[in-house]
């Protein structure tokens, strides 16, 4: 490997590098004095790029230092109600402008239909385990296993989407397209997260 091949590949490291500390510092704002250890990500080739596929894993790791954040926290501290309200509205706004900015389209392509509707059905599950959480005791033992089991469900979901769906999907879109969809996406996030609310809702099992 040259000289020049490693200069290549550092310069196309650093958007992604910049990228990903940028949204951990979003998440950071919410509570400062609380750590934020998001450790190792899944590869993507996303990360870092100007468009919807890049938009969306900077929300994902964004998402990913405020679970660990909440971690960090104890009981009912006004930190994990701060940190566990704005993974809410973060989650839902993410979820209901996603849908409308890239999975309205792929839905249309045969090829692509069974990817989107996967990723909408887990929408609509992790939105559910926010729902159950809210409405039990920050302070009780079972909160906290509660919440490490939406961890693991919204970091295995992420990591499909990364690896797997938006793959799926960037093939048969066009330049155009993805960049036309991070545009879509911005303005409806910010108008699905001034409306989220936090629903407290008893998840019963089937």
């Amino acid at each position: 490997m040259t000289a020049r091949t490693i200069d290549r590949d550092t310069a196309k490291r650093k958007p992604a590098a910049k990228a990903k500390v940028g949204a951990i510092a979003k998440a950071k704002a919410v509570a400062p004095g609380v750590a934020a250890r998001i450790g190792s990500t899944p590869k993507t080739k996303f990360r870092g790029d100007p468009d919807i596929f890049g938009r969306l894993v900077e929300d994902h790791d964004r998402h990913r230092a405020l679970l660990a954040m909440i971690e960090e926290t104890e009981g009912k501290s006004p930190n994990r109600q701060t940190l566990f309200k704005e993974l809410v509205k973060e989650l839902k706004a993410h979820a209901a402008a996603e849908e409308q900015a890239l999975w309205s389209s792929v839905l249309r392509d045969p090829e692509t239909t069974d990817f989107a509707r996967h990723a909408i059905a887990e929408h609509k599950e992790i939105d559910d385990m926010l729902g159950d959480l809210a409405a039990r005791d920050m302070a009780s033992p079972g909160w906290l296993r509660r919440f490490a089991a939406l961890k693991e469900e919204y970091l295995h979901h992420v990591g499909e989407e990364e690896q797997e769906q938006f793959v799926a999907a960037e093939a048969h879109l066009s330049a155009t397209d993805v960049r036309y969809m991070r545009r879509v996406f911005n303005r409806r996030k910010k108008e699905e997260k001034a409306v989220a609310k936090v629903e407290r809702k008893i998840k019963l099992k089937p």
